[in-house]
């Protein structure tokens, strides 16, 4: 499914479930998108009924379409029970300003007032923009439960990190792992503390979460949200955890004096970041500095009305 940004597109899934389809993911509720499922849907609904949309996790490029399509066919929509709510919180919450806390959060990381002011300015709660018509009632997907779909038995696997509970469907009888942003074969999932829980330890639950999905079958033909599927599963979820630990190893480097969130971006991401990236290069940047103050490897100074600093702890 094409999408209209950097991302460029999503892979999306139907699955043969007997007497109905099952769609994994939806993709964004653009225009653009949902013309490329009308076309999906008039060819799947001459056969049978779509019977179930199941969703990855709450991002908008896995759920935008939801409601769009349960309405549209009168399916029923799978969810785990913490992504369903975080989606349910997050369309909630709106307001013609962003609440103090989240102007805090960015100062702390150092953002300059020029960036802080125009964030301002541009508004809170823009999700519900992103995924509209979202169900008010769902099925939920348990880690370790199963999905029948027709001939097929999929084992619910859950990973952390990315969000708080996504959901990878994995059929082991025919060598399959539907991953969703869990494992995907060139790029990093974003690992992201938020402005709603800024003590939390995401990259602590994703390499968590590396650990535990190293206990499904290597032979596994990954099924990815973003890009080809491949194999060697064990391979790219060493590539994941080493690229992260790396990251880790230059921060404390960097932190042998004094620095900002905002500061580091440079040595994360090797690369200009742009204002509009801010946010979720903040995010990222956050979880790593987080990752080393839980185990003790860095220190954090606060500061009233200023960004916070971060060292490093010799040890």
């Amino acid at each position: 499914m094409p999408m209209p940004f950097s991302l460029d597109h999503i892979n999306l899934w139907v699955i043969d479930a007997g007497d109905h389809w099952a769609l994994v993911d939806t993709s964004l509720a653009a225009p653009s998108c949902r013309d490329v499922w009308r076309g999906v849907l008039d060819q799947l609904q001459a056969e049978k009924p779509v019977g179930r949309v199941i969703c990855t996790h709450f991002h908008p490029d896995h759920i935008g379409n939801a409601g769009w399509l349960v309405k549209k066919t009168g399916a029923t929509l799978v969810m785990t029970q913490t992504e369903y709510v975080m989606s349910r919180m997050l369309i909630g919450d709106m307001g013609d300003e962003p609440p103090e806390e989240a102007v805090r959060f960015y100062e702390q990381a150092g953002w300059p007032p020029q960036a802080l002011q125009r964030f301002r300015d541009a508004g809170w709660g823009r999700f519900r923009n992103a995924v509209p018509d979202f169900p008010r009632q769902y099925e939920r997907m348990r880690d370790g439960g199963t999905l029948q779909t027709g001939a097929r038995q999929w084992r619910v696997v859950i990973g952390s990190g990315h969000t708080p509970e996504h959901a990878c469907l994995v059929d082991e009888a025919a060598g399959l792992m539907i991953s969703g942003d869990q494992v995907l074969p060139r790029i990093t999932s974003n690992v992201s503390v938020h402005m709603t829980e800024p003590m939390a330890d995401p990259l602590g639950d994703w390499l968590d979460s590396i650990d535990s999905l190293r206990a499904l079958p290597d032979h596994l033909l990954v099924l990815p949200a973003h890009g080809f599927p491949f194999t060697g599963l064990h391979e790219r979820l060493d590539q994941l955890a080493e690229d992260h630990r790396q990251k880790l190893e230059a921060l404390i480097r960097f932190l042998a004096k004094p620095r900002t969130a905002l500061d580091t971006f440079e040595v994360l991401f090797h690369r200009t970041i742009e204002e509009q990236d801010f946010g979720i290069a903040t995010g990222e940047a956050m979880a790593h500095l987080r990752w080393l103050e839980a185990r003790g490897r860095a220190v954090r100074e606060v500061r009233d009305g200023a960004a916070d600093l971060w060292s490093a702890v010799r040890i």
